[in-house]
């Protein structure tokens, strides 16, 4: 696993998982997103940096839209991926489970 691990979702359970669920990624797909993620990671420092070099505002922003882009760039592959992968086994598999969970999903995404 790399160095970025989010262990929020699910805290409240004794492994750590939220309900053991896991996706198994191919190796390019886990490069993309890590690159991606690590593209955002960067933007995040160096906004820090900006602030605390007393930028000027509007720069600061600039910076904060592009790393926004980024990571909402991230979330559609993330989802292209997980509808690709996950939704449409579990519909070829005869159920439609992950399209309830997708559905009310999606809300909170679009905040």
């Amino acid at each position: 696993m790399s160095d970025i691990e989010i262990r929020e979702i699910g805290e409240n359970s004794a492994s750590g998982c939220d309900c053991c669920r896991h996706k198994e990624r191919s190796p390019e797909e886990y490069k993309d997103l890590v690159k991606r993620l690590n593209r955002v990671e960067g933007q995040i420092r160096g906004i820090k940096g900006m602030l605390d070099k007393d930028a000027y505002c509007i720069d600061i922003l600039t910076q904060v839209a592009a790393a926004t882009s980024a990571l909402n760039s991230f979330s559609k592959v993330l989802l292209a991926n997980h509808i690709k992968s996950c939704v449409e086994d579990d519909v070829k598999n005869g159920s439609e489970v992950k399209i309830d969970e997708l559905i009310a999903f999606l809300p909170k995404m679009m905040k």
